[in-house]
């Protein structure tokens, strides 16, 4: 199990990692390409892209047409001839008209080819809410590239992970969907940018806030991943106000799923709830629930509970705060896990 340990350096942004995470790939790899909508002159809707297209020029940091399904399947061909495109999605929703390219080429091709074929293409897609954005701008669409196998998932919720583990996804054999959570691109974390720490291996969970020990004793852990992560880590504190001492796991990676870490976790701590922002039917939380109840069935002193979206498409700007899962909906839901006082 790794446990977090504090960052040293100057205050960063996540944008600026993720930034710098691209600029050190594209210099140390000439395979390395960046693609995408408005990805060169502009820099990115989100400025993760800027100055890339001046410092490498165009060939290696191009501006495509409105087409994502045509931007996937360039890149596509762009790795079957040996290259490592970065394709980034302007937002969520915007990717899904490159759904059926991922699924049924980007996702297949290794097995299809029985492994002499592999297609080393990070998809980059800036997701969930928290930004104030209308509907196709704040989707949390993780469940279904999660449930494809073939992708490796992945979304960092600090300024060292999103360096570290946009690294390690470029430089990946398989295609990555690295999912970006928006509303973090410009929290702040010390950092160095000229000599990043390195991360928790690509499929490894971190436990952000340590728990002991619990059983009957008033202890459980939080488990999120992405933008939920700070999200835990606030209530997780405001339950220490209430007696409860609540721990916080940063997931990192759906796809490979770090079974050993929550199970430890989980067999130590005795309860669990699981945050995320997508709608709670048939999303990761389920997977993560039912995977917990059926490997830690006997150390649990309580029911896995949930604490999502609700099951509705994304509300209007002025509602999604109550869309998303807070502090105290998720302290409601620690007070739920049956605690013998």
């Amino acid at each position: 199990m790794t446990t977090a340990t504090a960052p040293t350096g100057t205050s960063t942004t996540m944008a600026r990692a993720l930034n710098t995470a691209l600029r050190d790939a594209l210099r140390d790899d000439p395979a390395v390409h960046v693609l995408g909508e408005d990805v060169g002159t502009l820099g990115g809707v989100f400025r993760i892209t800027d100055g890339l297209a001046a410092e490498f020029g165009d060939d290696r940091c191009t501006d495509t047409p409105l087409a994502e399904a045509g931007i996937l399947g360039t890149a596509v061909g762009m790795a079957m001839y040996g290259l490592r495109p970065v394709v980034e999605m302007q937002f969520d929703a915007f990717a899904y008209p490159a759904f059926e390219q991922l699924v049924s080429h980007v996702a297949k091709m290794r097995n299809r080819t029985a492994g002499q074929l592999p297609l080393p293409i990070t998809i980059r897609i800036p997701y969930g809410g928290g930004i104030g954005g209308v509907e196709h701008h704040s989707d949390s669409s993780e469940a279904y590239y999660a449930h494809t196998p073939g992708l490796k998932v992945l979304t960092p919720a600090t300024v060292e992970d999103a360096y570290g583990m946009l690294r390690a996804a470029i430089a990946c054999d398989d295609p990555v969907v690295f999912l970006e959570p928006k509303r973090l691109y410009w929290s702040k974390q010390q950092w160095t940018p000229d000599a990043p720490t390195p991360v928790a291996p690509v499929g490894r969970a971190v436990l952000r806030r340590p728990v002991a020990s619990g059983g009957t004793e008033r202890s459980a852990v939080l488990i999120g991943y992405g933008p939920s992560v700070p999200v835990c880590l606030a209530a997780a504190e405001a339950a220490e106000a209430e007696g409860w001492q609540v721990g916080v796991l940063d997931l990192r990676s759906l796809v490979p799923f770090d079974d050993a870490t929550v199970c430890e976790v989980v067999r130590r701590v005795g309860r669990a709830v699981v945050v995320h922002e997508a709608s709670g039917f048939g999303g990761v939380g389920a997977e993560i629930a039912a995977r917990i109840t059926e490997r830690c069935f006997h150390h649990l002193e309580a029911p896995v509970l949930r604490v999502t979206g609700f099951d509705i498409p994304y509300p209007p700007p002025m509602l999604e705060r109550h869309h998303l899962p807070g502090v105290d909906r998720i302290l409601d839901a620690v007070a739920r896990l049956q605690w013998e006082d």
